[in-house]
């Protein structure tokens, strides 16, 4: 019985704190942490067995619903080329960032690789609503940034995996544990696309036929837990597989039906996904913060900067201007989701320090609260500028 009062006290903070999160016009995952750091301030509970599983799963649909929703792969083939570039610098300067920054204060090699991929993706969700807020999403720039966050999200787990693997050494893979890390994604991979290419589709054709209630979202559902459970016998971790289950079925016009959707993210976004960040919260140590302040700012300033600056250098080599690099820099700074999955995980794993996991938590918080007001700004800034003078009436 406790625990259910323990969910029903989180989750009631998490949809109040985002709600004012949202009308203070800051992303309401922002409320959702603070839920968790508030209820661990209030209440200090001893046992969060509950949390951690509740955690796990929302990450599960978090990740599966931004593949279902957010990731199409055809519209990810048309604007992939253009978007290659720009990606592999601004995830390139990031990562180098935060491994740079766990040497330095001499992180063992495994945290300094997990701060690295922590510090690399992009927060697709923060990025849109900020570019329909300035009415800049079918832009250039705008829809180079969409495209770009979604390849970090995927990367992001890529790098996951691998790192992933890594630990299960415990050292630097040879050559050999190479392959087998490799052999294990490759099969995964060819398994899902099979399942995506053939059974996905026919299984949801019978689905279809089926009388009984709600039988097309319950399989929805079950595929999410199925690619994650899947993901885990081949290795990797559950997300993972979550998040490719999504995209596989993110083009089957039969399972993205818009009231399997609905029902889909009424789930994920009313109940678990706003459990998960809430343990994100729930999971912080503010003492640490204390004693740990430079460090702090330190990876907030070298996490926003590798986004912006990599951003930059990415697309003037592919022909933009100063300004819509500038825009696009930008854009890539907020982190939210994937993010505090990979840095949950590598506290899972006894991996990451509280000292770190606090930091990064504290980073995603600034950032999805200064990147919005910045590219707002840059946005206006190069609005001024194509402004043409009115000429002189003679």
């Amino acid at each position: 019985m406790e625990a259910i009062l323990q969910i029903m006290v989180v989750l009631l903070l998490a949809r109040i704190l985002s709600e004012v999160s949202e009308r203070a016009g800051l992303p309401g995952i922002t409320g959702e942490i603070a839920a968790g750091f508030l209820f661990a301030l209030a209440f200090r509970p001893d046992n969060i067995e509950t949390f951690t599983f509740m955690g796990e799963l929302g990450a599960i649909f978090l990740l599966f619903t931004a593949g279902y929703r957010e990731v199409h792969v055809k519209d990810l083939k048309a604007a992939s080329i253009n978007a290659l570039i720009p990606t592999f610098f601004q995830i390139f300067f990031a990562f180098t960032f935060g491994f740079m920054l766990g040497n330095m204060y001499g992180f063992s090699f495994l945290e300094s690789l997990f701060m690295a991929v922590a510090f690399s993706p992009t927060s697709i969700s923060v990025v849109v609503k900020t570019l329909i807020d300035t009415d800049y999403l079918s832009s250039k720039p705008g829809s180079l940034m969409l495209t770009s966050a979604i390849f970090d999200d995927i990367i992001g787990l890529f790098l996951l995996t691998v790192v992933i693997s890594v630990v299960t050494f415990q050292h630097l893979p040879s050559v050999i544990d190479l392959l087998r890390i490799g052999g294990n994604i490759m099969a995964f991979a060819i398994v899902m696309a099979i399942m995506g290419w053939k059974v996905f589709p026919a299984l949801f054709g019978q689905i279809q036929k089926m009388h009984t209630k709600e039988a097309l979202f319950s399989f929805v559902i079950l595929i999410a837990l199925f690619c994650a459970y899947m993901a885990e016998a081949f290795g990797l971790h559950a997300v993972i597989g979550a998040f490719f289950g999504g995209v596989l079925i993110s083009d089957l016009p039969i399972a993205k039906i818009e009231a399997v959707q609905k029902k889909v993210s009424g789930i994920a976004y009313g109940f678990f996904t706003p459990l998960f960040f809430a343990f994100i919260g729930l999971s912080v140590e503010i003492e640490i913060l204390y004693t740990a302040s430079t460090f702090a700012v330190l990876v907030i300033v070298l996490a926003l900067t590798g986004k912006l600056i990599g951003g930059f250098i990415g697309t003037k080599l592919v022909g933009y201007s100063s300004k819509d690099s500038l825009i696009f820099g930008i854009g890539m700074m907020p982190r939210a989701g994937v993010e505090l999955v990979v840095i949950a995980i590598g506290k899972e794993l006894g991996i990451i320090s509280n000292e770190l996991f606090s930091a990064i938590v504290l980073m995603v918080i600034v950032s999805i609260i200064v990147s919005p007001i910045l590219l707002e700004m840059s946005i206006r800034y190069k609005e001024r500028g194509l402004k043409v003078p009115e000429q002189p009436t003679v």
